[in-house]
């Protein structure tokens, strides 16, 4: 084809040659980044689309070739320093261990190397491919919990407005023919993720008008949204009108993906009634004034090219001096036999509860259990230091209760408050938590938790401020010593708003007297090699 001839001719490939070498210098430099995110594309089934985007994004730019074989190359150095801002971004995330940080920065580089190199000419002509890259990211786990929340609420609506009777508990509830749980696997997560990438890339192929583009955009996240809420109701009351034989076990998940598949078809049977015809192609030979490359633009493209590879390469050196190899220790840390008017209950083989905080790998755990006068409480603290993507604080698969179908925990409820203490106030989670009967816990299955992290030496509570916290300190050198904290105090059976207001009150006494001393001995602990 003559378009074909003209478009991979040897000078058209002399000038694709730089950002190919510079976009396999991204991989190779951050190759870690890069291999992270193919393995949660490998294991996760939500992430699982991601394979397909870069083909997409090749398919796209080359359906532009025409019009980009026109277009000549200016570089823009000036790019050079929001690459700088990526690079510090890719840092930062990789030093507390956040996925997802380094993989955006890793995409936003390869994005921002076609205008640093060929001018925002070129990057506005191929704007949707280079934004299309970002669904390569696996993000969007943080959504679950609100996702799950919704689909119970609607579910638990729904089945009352059926005149189905429910009792609810947090994500749990039960109907006249048996109990249910809204989980991980109901959040929609999947749904919601694939459809808003098939839903943007149906947009852009179909419609021109970029009000019609939002639009079925916003209508692809929607959809699905209500979709899983439908689909989750669906299955219980056909568990419920048919005595729990139909949507049990692996029926519920086929029945929902069947759902999803028709309501989805006709999302987009009802939104190609509204595409809009294709405009007319580019010339196929661009006029040979437009087409010659200067020397000079040339050379500035292999200068921009340089100058982001030697910040890639700086930002790494930096990284390798703030994590060199060293051997990890795990710091000694033992709770005091007495704390705040309270005595440590004697081992004795059982223990106030078996409950266990969704936190995995502390270089330390320290666990006790106290007693004042008729009052049980009992600490468990998860020290980490030396953080990565195996060991670190705050992760969003962290959380009161962790996530597996055999855990016999479950939380019912959440909540925030805040502990009066000198010099400052201190905001503590709170979280009533609800466990099976167990051999090994015969004094509490239902329990009353706070929680608060201690990052060098200051008790804070939001997830992001932690990470900032923790980033700063590695690079000012204080290293990333932290600790996660949970106190707790048993429940009635069958507790009220009184007896949790009152369980919060036990803990407030115990707590404000407990964390100075806990603070001392997590800062004796960071001191310790």
């Amino acid at each position: 084809m003559k378009l074909a001839e003209s478009t991979l001719s040897p000078a058209a490939l002399r000038r694709l040659a730089p950002w190919l070498l510079l976009a396999a210098a991204v991989l190779l430099i951050f190759h870690d980044t890069a291999a992270q995110m193919v393995g949660i594309w490998i294991r996760s089934e939500t992430f699982a689309h991601a394979f397909l985007v870069p083909l997409i994004v090749v398919w796209l730019v080359w359906r532009r070739r025409a019009e980009l074989a026109r277009l000549q190359p200016r570089p823009a150095p000036w790019l050079l320093l929001p690459i700088a801002a990526v690079c510090v971004m890719w840092l930062m995330g990789t030093l507390v261990g956040v996925n997802t940080a380094p993989q955006l920065a890793l995409v936003t580089l390869v994005v921002l190397s076609v205008p640093a190199l060929f001018g925002l000419e070129v990057a506005r002509a191929i704007t949707f491919p280079l934004l299309f890259l970002f669904f390569a990211v696996p993000m969007g786990e943080f959504l679950v919990p609100g996702l799950v929340q919704w689909t119970a609420d609607f579910t638990v609506q729904a089945l009352q407005a059926s005149g189905v009777p429910v009792y609810r508990e947090g994500n749990q509830f039960v109907i006249p023919t048996g109990s249910w749980s809204v989980v991980e696997a109901c959040s929609g997560i999947r749904y919601l993720i694939a459809s808003f990438m098939v839903g943007t890339l149906f947009a852009y192929l179909n419609y021109h008008s970029p009000r019609r583009r939002a639009v079925f955009m916003l209508v692809s996240l929607l959809v699905p949204l209500i979709a899983n809420w439908l689909r989750a109701y669906m299955i219980v009351m056909l568990g419920h009108l048919s005595g729990n034989r139909l949507a049990a076990g692996v029926d519920h998940i086929i029945y929902g993906w069947v759902f999803f598949g028709l309501v989805i078809g006709v999302m987009f049977m009802i939104g190609a009634r509204w595409a809009q015809a294709d405009l007319p192609l580019a010339p196929e030979v661009a006029a040979p004034a437009a087409r010659a490359s200067s020397a000079a633009a040339q050379r500035g493209v292999w200068i921009v090219g340089m100058g982001m590879v030697g910040l890639m390469l700086t930002i790494q050196i930096a990284f390798a001096r703030l994590d060199h190899d060293h051997e990890v220790s795990a710091p000694p840390l033992s709770l005091p036999d007495t704390w705040a008017g309270a005595t440590a209950v004697s081992a004795d083989g059982k223990s106030l509860s078996s409950w266990q905080p969704g936190y995995d790998n502390p270089r330390t755990v320290a666990r006790r259990d106290y007693r004042a006068g008729e009052d049980d409480f009992g600490v468990w603290v998860g020290y980490y230091r030396d953080q990565g993507y195996e060991h670190k604080l705050v992760s969003s698969t962290h959380d009161m209760v962790a996530t597996s179908k055999e855990n016999p925990w479950s939380q019912t409820s959440w909540g925030l408050r805040i502990l009066p203490m000198a010099p400052a106030p201190v905001a503590v989670r709170t979280g009533d938590l609800r466990g099976s009967a167990s051999p090994d816990a015969p004094l509490a299955q239902r329990l009353r938790v706070w929680q608060v992290y201690w990052v060098g030496g200051r008790f804070m509570t939001d997830d992001v401020h932690v990470r900032l916290q923790l980033a700063w300190n590695r690079l000012l050198g204080r290293g990333d010593d932290s600790a996660v904290i949970f106190v707790f105090t048993p429940l009635p059976t069958t507790p009220d708003k009184a007896a949790t207001e009152l369980a919060d009150r036990k803990l407030e006494r115990f707590t404000a007297g407990a964390l100075p001393q806990l603070a001392q001995l997590l800062a004796h602990a960071s001191r310790a090699p």
